[in-house]
């Protein structure tokens, strides 16, 4: 991803780099316009130690309102799949590569658009300082965008969701889709099947936890 910024976050980074710190300097970020239509600025949430940090894309709708990262039904689907597989939540930092809300209208409601490869890049500087900070075991990717970020190339999601991918210089990596996109399938059925597999997937990534401990 060899995009040249004039601004990032690097611009907003405070000095120190812990939690407290970050999550009070990112209330100002301006290293890409998408500030300037978002209600907030949405940071990470979960224990300073985490063993496993969740990264998903950009906050939503109710993200965006809330002030808090995947909530809503995607919230509560991934909620379930890791009390299935007995993921602990204060093992869990929840984050976004993108901290503020890109959309445009419809009608009466706000739609979702997808972070520009420019708009992942400037706000990386969040993202590795979360991850400096909390030095995770395991990251999970919770689709394209979120392993985009995390990996620095384009991941295509199917042909690569259920793998841990080893990198030199960080946690394991674990590539899987996010929760929302279940809602995307269908009916019924193909929803719960799609769940199901997302389920199986965060139980490969309690096995792998264990083998830490």
């Amino acid at each position: 991803m060899a995009v040249r910024l004039e601004k990032s976050a690097d611009d907003f980074l405070p000095e120190q780099l812990a939690l407290p710190k970050l999550r009070e300097a990112a209330e100002d970020c301006q290293g890409c316009d998408l500030y300037k239509n978002a209600t907030q600025t949405v940071f990470g949430e979960g224990p300073p130690k985490a063993s496993v940090v969740l990264v998903g894309a950009q906050p939503g709708d109710q993200e965006d309102k809330q002030g808090h990262p995947v909530v809503g039904p995607a919230g509560r689907l991934l909620d379930r799949a890791l009390e299935e597989a007995q993921i602990e939540r204060d093992e869990v930092y929840v984050t976004n590569a993108v901290k503020h809300f890109k959309w445009i209208w419809r009608g009466k409601r706000r739609l979702h658009q997808k972070p520009s490869v420019r708009e992942v890049i400037a706000c990386k500087p969040w993202l590795n300082a979360e991850l400096a900070a909390v030095n995770p075991k395991i990251v999970v990717c919770l689709g394209s965008t979120a392993a985009q970020s995390v990996l620095g190339r384009a991941v295509p999601i199917l042909k690569e969701r259920g793998k841990f991918i080893e990198t030199p210089n960080r946690p394991a990596v674990f590539i899987t889709i996010h929760p929302s996109a279940i809602y995307r399938q269908r009916d019924r059925s193909e929803q719960e099947r799609e769940y199901q597999q997302f389920a199986a997937e965060i139980k490969l990534v309690s096995r792998k936890l264990k083998t830490f401990k």
